[in-house]
């Protein structure tokens, strides 16, 4: 029987209405400069952090985890460690990491080293060919085999809405958990698109609790325009 999935509310997050108690907003998918096409400095995302009344922000950068890592005891905000990894066919987010995944491997290995460190395999923008989205087939692939955790049916950066929608039938089709993210790479949008859910303690406790929450955000364009600067080289690892 499939889960019950969030409900979706328009509001803006900066306004954002008090939680009930135990409740924390968590921003699923936030890039910082460790990403290599961010520019967000790490004072920029505590700024951003607290502006937003983000709980938790899950830092997933292209290809690595040290900005998350290093960000995790600087934050007014609790951290889960992510990767949005790109593998042959696609994007893949695993949170809860430990270990950097080196990306061009397979879909159906990501999953599962992601799933060895004990984290969660959550699928980004998957119908959004701007967004580096996954083939369908290696989608449709992974959610046969068991291998998805949670779908985002909201990412902030996708322009048209039918394409989280078909998300979210996906979503609903499997069975499968439903988040949201921002998908920032400029500070000021972070925090467009989040789920309001239960508190959590780890990556079990966060898959039982992420389908009884409710998704909040709206659209990229109703931030400010992208502003490019030159920023330190950061690696990867």
């Amino acid at each position: 029987m499939p889960l019950p999935q969030p409900v979706a509310v328009q509001r803006h997050p900066h306004l954002a209405e008090p939680l009930p108690a135990g409740w924390v907003r968590v921003d699923l998918h936030s890039h910082t400069m460790w990403s290599g096409d961010s520019t967000t400095t790490p004072d920029e995302v505590e700024e951003a952090v607290v502006a937003s009344g983000l709980d938790v922000l899950c830092i997933t950068d292209h290809n690595a985890i040290r900005g998350a890592t290093e960000l995790a005891d600087r934050l007014p905000c609790r951290v889960i460690v992510g990767e949005e990894l790109r593998t042959h066919a696609g994007e893949i987010i695993g949170l809860f990491l430990t270990e950097r995944i080196p990306m061009g491997v397979a879909p159906a290995e990501a999953a599962r080293i992601i799933r060895d460190q004990g984290g969660v395999v959550y699928v980004p923008h998957p119908f959004d060919p701007m967004r580096r989205n996954m083939a369908e087939p290696a989608l449709y692939e992974l959610a046969n085999a068991g291998l998805v955790d949670a779908v985002e049916v909201l990412n902030a950066k996708t322009s048209l809405r039918s394409l989280n929608e078909r998300a979210a039938q996906f979503a609903a089709e499997f069975g499968l958990a439903a988040g949201a993210g921002s998908d920032a790479h400029v500070p000021n949008a972070l925090g467009a698109a989040y789920v309001e859910m239960p508190d959590f303690d780890g990556p079990h406790d966060f898959l039982a609790k992420l389908p009884l929450g409710r998704i909040v955000g709206h659209h990229w364009d109703e931030h400010r325009p992208w502003t490019p600067r030159i920023l330190p080289s950061v690696s990867a690892e």
